[in-house]
């Protein structure tokens, strides 16, 4: 495994999204950050130690990247890809 990963696949992977083209969406919008800059690229690479904020439904989330994966596998493999952190206040985001 290398050392990046495609943000799209990691946010698929980790199961925040049902489909790639859900990610793909939020990211065209605008609506994820990495590190605090918006990200423009679904092919944006991630690393672990990475802050992501994001939107899901009315939710905004904010996690640190535990690890990367190779596949999308089961919930219990994914909770285990990032730590849950306190979002920030909607008008910083």
């Amino acid at each position: 495994m290398t050392n990046t990963l495609r943000i799209d696949k990691w946010l698929w992977f980790a199961r925040f999204f049902k489909t790639r083209s859900l990610v793909a969406s939020v990211i065209d919008a605008g609506e994820v950050r990495l590190n605090g800059q918006v990200i423009a690229k679904t092919s944006q690479g991630l690393r672990p130690g990475d802050d992501l904020v994001f939107p899901t439904g009315k939710r905004l989330r904010r996690v640190t990247v535990l690890a990367l994966a190779e596949r999308r596998g089961p919930a219990a493999e994914a909770q285990a890809l990032y730590r849950e952190e306190e979002p920030p206040p909607a008008e910083e985001f």
